[in-house]
């Protein structure tokens, strides 16, 4: 029953909007730096004052890559909500772009 009620907690932390805009950050910085400089400015995430869960990722379609090489790389080091989370943002990114590619 611990375990259960530890586990519980973890998924319930890993889906703090603490958390998850700490990992934003983390990422959007690691995007960053791979990111030529003429792209840097064009990487960025706001987290709504209201919804604090909500998160308006603003990027170019040419550093999107870079976002995702970034999420991928730090998948392994997150909480596993936060990691579901992250791979969801992964799965809308790539949709976004293939209805540009259409």
């Amino acid at each position: 029953m611990g375990k259960m009620s530890s586990d519980i907690a973890s998924l319930k932390d890993g889906l703090d909007p603490k958390n998850i805009a700490f990992w934003y950050k983390k990422v959007i910085a690691e995007a960053k730096e791979m990111a030529p400089p003429w792209l840097v400015d064009k990487i960025n995430v706001k987290q709504d004052k209201i919804l604090y869960l909500k998160f308006n990722l603003d990027i170019s379609k040419r550093a999107v890559r870079y976002l995702m090489i970034a999420i991928e790389n730090n998948l392994d080091d997150m909480p596993y909500s936060t990691k579901l989370y992250f791979l969801k943002v992964q799965e809308i990114v790539s949709q976004e772009m293939d209805k540009s590619l259409v």
